[in-house]
């Protein structure tokens, strides 16, 4: 049990104290969503602890005093630094719990709102360009960090429901070998994650051939490691080692994985603001692709998860799977049909090699030789550093190989305070030492 589902004394959707249990049954009325049911109550919780009250004392307040404690609680989230649109909805949660619990009529609790802005985002963001997405797939660091961005970006699935997906999701049309793959989006992943179907939408996308050859690649690698992934397992599992291999494979990706990773790629991929760039941008260049294709108002928002009017869910869900596969085979989610641009992979490669600053590399060697080709460049830059490293490897192979080594005097501390022995002084005055076996 969650620590404010403890201090609210709750269990699913009913509680001990009366007032959280009224609290409770209205939203789920109203509602229903595990996601709301999470939120409703922690922001209750943080106003009890601000408060030093319990549910059952609050609601002995008078309005005027309520009032006052909620406004002095929202005023110094403010200060804190919390955004506006964090601090609205924490005032509506608790104006509901408070009206919900006879507040109302005249007796309502009158606070201070907010200002929200049209478009208001406290945090900055950047889309990235179809470009700049291809070369953060191939920075990724491994196959199943190169599908995850692939699948982001070509299926627009929000970060839950990614999260959310299980093997048996893909799985028929992927041993059937379909090259653009459905995935299915249901109000029982909800069960996973609870924000995995956004209002209880079911619908469904599509991912493209690009991200079907690369996840194919992941779940191959994950195969042969695990001897085989079982339907129920989650489609991306967790990769760290402080798991079992039985339980690792068994856990789903948390969600700061998915936003630790996009950020990796975006940095290793040289975008400039790549602090910026988060798995939602995915989704929106999704949109973008999607619109800059031609694709239909209708077929865009079904896509995307949005609620359509009237009949319409029923029309996408039961008829028309394989005419919107076609239309959205047809969308280029790369500028050459998902062919790599060979400069940005090599780029991205040298960057996952530990090679930094390629770009300033590049334009220091064009500038001693103008008539170099980029190409050239980088293969020169790749090499050179490869060699180096190389070097300095082979180098400290032959040091540890060699048992035994000429110093200098005012070397001896040092080599007998990491193992070595001393053997003799030498004619010249310089010690034999040898290491310790």
């Amino acid at each position: 049990m969650r620590s404010w589902e403890m201090y609210l004394k709750v269990k699913g959707w009913h509680s001990k104290y009366p007032s959280v249990d009224r609290f409770l049954r209205h939203y789920r009325r109203m509602l229903g969503s595990e996601r709301t049911r999470v939120n409703c109550l922690k922001a209750l919780t943080y106003f009890c602890q601000f408060t030093g009250l319990d549910p059952e004392q609050l609601i002995r307040l008078t309005p005027k005093k309520a009032g006052e404690k909620l406004q002095t609680f929202l005023d110094l989230k403010r200060e804190e630094g919390k955004s506006i649109r964090y601090i609205n909805a924490l005032q509506a949660y608790l104006k509901v719990f408070f009206r919900v619990n006879g507040f109302k009529n005249g007796k309502e609790v009158e606070v201070e709102g907010y200002h929200q802005p049209a478009r208001y985002r406290k945090r900055p963001e950047y889309i990235p360009t179809p470009e700049e997405i291809e070369r953060m797939a191939y920075a990724a660091g491994s196959k199943r960090n190169k599908a995850l961005i692939l699948l982001a970006y070509t299926s627009g699935l929000r970060n839950a429901t990614i999260r959310a997906l299980r093997y048996k999701d893909v799985k028929e049309e992927l041993e059937k070998g379909y090259e653009i793959i459905k995935i299915p989006v249901y109000p029982e992943m909800k069960k996973v994650d609870p924000e995995a179907c956004k209002g209880g939408i079911p619908y469904y996308t599509f991912i493209s051939k690009e991200t079907v050859k690369a996840l194919k690649e992941y779940l191959a690698e994950r195969m042969s490691k695990y001897g085989g992934i079982e339907p129920e397992e989650p489609l991306f599992c967790s990769e760290t080692t402080n798991l079992q291999p039985e339980i690792r494979r068994k856990t789903k990706i948390k969600r700061d994985t998915l936003e630790v990773v996009v950020k990796r790629a975006a940095k290793k991929a040289g975008i400039k603001d790549w602090q910026y760039v988060t798995p939602h941008c995915l989704r929106k260049a999704f949109e973008s692709a999607l619109r800059n294709s031609g694709i239909d108002i209708n077929d865009r928002e079904f896509l995307m998860g949005h609620i359509l009017p009237g009949s319409q869910d029923a029309y996408y869900d039961r008829s028309k799977v394989e005419n919107l596969r076609v239309k959205y085979s047809k969308v280029r989610f790369f500028p050459k049909t998902g062919e790599i641009d060979k400069l940005e992979m090599v780029k991205a490669f040298a960057k996952t090699l530990g090679i930094e600053g390629i770009e300033i590399k590049i334009a220091k060697l064009k500038e001693r030789e103008p008539n170099l080709s980029e190409e050239d460049a980088i293969g020169r830059i790749v090499k050179e550093e490869l060699i180096r490293s190389l070097g300095v490897e082979t180098r400290k192979a032959k040091e540890n190989s060699d048992p035994k080594k000429i110093i200098c005097e005012d070397e001896l501390e040092g080599y007998l305070a990491g193992g070595w022995d001393f053997v003799t002084v030498l004619p010249s005055g310089k010690i034999l030492v040898r290491r310790a076996m």
